[in-house]
């Protein structure tokens, strides 16, 4: 697959149509960024054990449950409820992250808005659990907002919200054996119905199966407070479009407010997802399809940025798209293993060539600072693209993708090593006559071996970071270039080719 053709310019108004929103056409800045980084950080943090605790708490059984009744009691009398108001963000420095994260290449910075666990990271206007009233008591996402803009960055949020209704439900239950067999949990407090939902049946782990009317709007009703408070260049739903035309005018608003902002340029984008289409037998053939509502809302390629979760696509895309992942768990989790800085660059290379952008979370600490396993991945990070962002920002996908081997594709493929090395690049372009060969390991014989080039001459090569032109021998219809005697720098290395 190629690089995209120019599409037709949007209309003055989007609406709920999903004709409409089918005329979205991604922004530059998105396409010249490629490199994001998110904070998924939230009250869920506090156990400090990984994702889902807010569910799982209640699910005896499950780790989290284990570690709730040995670290705070039964669920029956300390509940979710009573971890949020533990979170209190004593050292959150948005604007020391932001400077960090600057440095270490992003483009882009998104905060998660609100989680599955539906407590608002925001001074949310429809719903009182949230961060300015329990816990922090501070607008987590007004301060990222402000932290993100003072560096230049674009910024962005995400919503886990949608599917809140059925996932957080499992408060509802109580325990089937042992001393306090069929004890309710907290949830089914009358008192705390604003926050664990009236009760109803359904546990399901995704997209609600019934979702009531006042849900879906209380729903847009908060997305449409976010979208109007803090005005982000990039709105994520975790899933894809969610509760039909009410969903679909969530979108249309935020295409519409970001023209409003820009006198008639569409200057936001959408990100959600195609879990569904997972299972098929050709993933690249099933993100072109339309799939009606499921488990995790409706899928319409074209009406915003299709996004991967921790995994990748096995050529290069005609549209812009995104992976997201995280260096560890979504959330902090004490003694997990990171992603290393090579893993990392390795995987934005890859994706970078096959036309799309990475966003990368670090998990924070219920204090918001981070470890200093995850300050090391973040300076490996710096120092790379002090050297080679050029290789990177403002690239578009050459004609095929790369040379040698290749990463796993779908969503949930990532691996935890990268399996590139010496021998395997990875292609990008800049202008009519600049390839970028990114090779992902130092030759062992000291020569750089490029195929395929094509009929175009190659006038000089050059190393990013290296001063001064390499030697290069034409072998077939590609190169052989001396590797200089130094290395400028670790984790992989960007030939820059002047074709003519």
């Amino acid at each position: 697959m190629t690089a995209s053709s120019p599409v037709a310019d949007p209309p003055a108004t989007f609406t709920a149509d999903w004709e409409s929103l089918e005329t979205f056409s991604c922004p530059d800045w998105f396409r010249d960024a490629k490199f994001g980084i998110w904070a998924h950080w939230g009250p869920q943090c506090v156990p400090m054990i990984g994702d889902w605790y807010a569910r799982n708490m209640y699910i005896d059984g499950e780790e989290a449950y284990a570690h709730h009744i040995e670290h705070y009691g039964h669920p029956s009398e300390f509940g979710y409820k009573d971890i949020v108001q533990l979170w209190k963000a004593e050292r959150f420095d948005p604007a020391d992250l932001m400077h960090r994260y600057k440095r270490a290449g992003a483009k882009y910075f998104t905060s998660c808005a609100v989680h599955h666990d539906n407590f608002d990271c925001w001074d949310s206007t429809h719903h009182p659990w949230s961060s300015v009233n329990i816990g922090p008591k501070r607008d987590i996402v007004g301060a990222w907002a402000e932290a993100a803009r003072a560096e230049g960055l674009r910024f962005g949020v995400t919503e886990h919200l949608e599917r809140s209704y059925s996932w957080f439900n499992t408060n509802k239950m109580s325990d089937k054996a042992g001393p306090k067999a069929g004890v309710p949990y907290d949830g089914n407090d009358p008192e705390y119905q604003d926050f664990y939902f009236p009760p109803h049946s359904d546990r399901n782990r995704q997209y609600p199966l019934d979702p009531p009317d006042w849900w879906m709007q209380n729903w847009r009703d908060r997305m449409i407070d976010l979208i109007d408070r803090y005005e982000p260049d990039l709105l994520y739903t975790d899933g894809a479009v969610p509760f039909g035309e009410i969903g679909r005018s969530v979108v249309a608003h935020l295409y519409n407010r970001s023209i409003e902002r820009t006198s008639g340029t569409l200057d936001a984008v959408y990100n959600l997802k195609s879990y569904h289409a997972s299972g098929k037998h050709n993933f690249e053939e099933s993100i072109s399809e339309f799939t009606p509502l499921g488990g995790h809302g409706e899928f319409r390629p074209g009406i915003g940025i299709l996004d991967l979760e921790r995994g990748g696509l096995s050529d290069i895309l005609d549209q812009p798209w995104q992976t997201d992942t995280c260096i560890g768990n979504w959330y902090y989790r004490k003694g997990m293993t990171y992603k290393s800085a090579q893993l990392v660059i390795h995987m934005l290379a890859d994706i970078v060539s096959k036309n799309g952008n990475l966003l990368l979370n670090f998990p924070m600490l219920p204090d918001g600072s981070l470890d200093s396993e995850a300050i090391a991945v973040l300076d490996g990070l710096t120092d790379w693209f002090a050297v080679n962002g050029e290789a990177i920002y403002g690239t578009r996908p050459w004609t095929r993708y790369g040379q040698g081997r290749d990463f796993p594709t779908g969503d949930f493929a990532e691996p935890n090593e990268s399996p590139l090395g010496a021998g395997d690049y990875r292609f990008v372009t800049k202008g009519p006559s600049t390839l970028f060969a990114i090779a992902m390991g130092w030759p062992d014989d000291g020569a750089f071996v490029i195929e395929r080039l094509g009929k175009q001459r190659v006038q000089r090569v050059e190393m990013l970071g290296h001063h001064g032109p390499l030697g290069f021998t034409p072998r077939g219809d590609g190169i052989r270039v001396t590797a200089p005697a130094k290395r400028p720098c670790d984790l992989a290395y960007s030939l820059k080719i002047t074709l003519g």
